[in-house]
């Protein structure tokens, strides 16, 4: 059946909010028209959202039409409000690396009413926000990073860690990126290092642990690296295990707790599982971690936590 105008726009362009393709051939068939009537159609479309900031493009690729911005392709007003307060609350991010973000962010929202409104939303965040005190900048570097650890590439860099010591350089084999507690940290494994000399433990084989500002200098090497499969860094289930960013083997540690919410527990220790509920009331918990970062948490939960082992 051959379709009108009005109704042929209406159908292309919810195609295309959509996210799907448009296909010339296959749209002339299914609204009973020519191949040139589609192509006028889209050519109203472009014009369309070209006036409103929007592209739609011929994909030589794969021979279709698509929306450069589709609706689903864009977080909702919600979804804007939700990363801005973490981005806000995380507290990484220098201010003059942080505002353009923000801005990107909240100008996404349409209509106009929705931009302010998430623009008070996290008014009064913003204006209190306390930066790092250590004032780098850092997006770049994780990018870089990111892409060594995709090619597998050494990587050379200078360190001076968290106390200020000298610069230290470190040829690496960087296996992951984590965050916590307002750093981003880099997981890599030392390249050539006498563990027997260095390590408290030589058999531990955990990645070291790097706060990626703490990183004066690096350079992507093209050399690559490839680690033994038993050894290699699965960076989903390591994650759970490197909550504390400090480093040292995997242990497990086994505790009675008796605080107020045990959710927070099992949030706070993504590895952690409850063996047993206490007839006094708690419960009986295990974990895995690695390092002795845990034993600072421990202590920050006072007479809630009791060490078993």
């Amino acid at each position: 059946m051959r379709a009108d105008r009005q109704e042929r726009l209406l159908a292309l362009q919810q195609q295309l909010l959509s996210g799907n393709r448009v296909n010339k051939a296959e749209a002339a068939a299914e609204f009973g028209v020519s191949d040139k009537t589609v192509r006028r159609d889209l050519e109203v479309l472009r014009t369309f959202y070209g006036e409103r900031g929007n592209d739609l493009v011929f994909d030589h690729a794969d021979g279709q039409y698509r929306l450069e911005h589709p609706i689903e392709a864009r977080l909702t007003k919600s979804e804007i409000l939700a990363v801005c307060k973490i981005l806000l609350e995380s507290r990484a991010f220098t201010e003059e690396e942080l505002d353009p973000i923000l801005k990107k962010l909240v100008a996404c929202c349409t209509p106009v009413q929705n931009l302010k409104a998430v623009q008070e939303l996290i008014g009064n965040e913003r204006f209190y926000y306390t930066p790092p005190h250590h004032g780098r900048k850092f997006v770049d570097k994780l990018w870089d990073l990111g892409e060594a650890i995709r090619g597998r590439r050494v990587v050379e860099m200078d360190y001076t860690g968290t106390h200020k010591q000298s610069a230290r350089h470190r040829r690496v084999w960087p296996v992951g990126i984590l965050f916590s507690e307002y750093y981003f940290y880099l997981a890599a494994f030392i390249e050539g290092i006498d563990k027997a000399e260095h390590f408290d433990n030589p058999q531990d084989k955990s990645p070291t642990i790097y706060r990626v500002d703490k990183i004066e200098r690096f350079t992507v090497t093209k050399d690559k690296f490839d680690i033994p499969y038993r050894d290699r860094f699965q960076e989903g289930e390591m994650r759970k295990r490197i909550q504390f960013m400090y480093g040292g083997e995997l242990r497990r540690i086994r505790f009675l707790y008796t605080g107020p919410s045990l959710e927070a527990v099992l949030d706070r220790l993504p590895t952690a599982r409850v063996l047993r509920e206490l007839p006094g009331g708690g419960y009986e918990v295990e974990a895995e971690v690695f390092g002795t970062g845990i034993e600072m948490w421990v202590r920050s939960q006072g007479e809630y936590v009791k060490v078993l082992d």
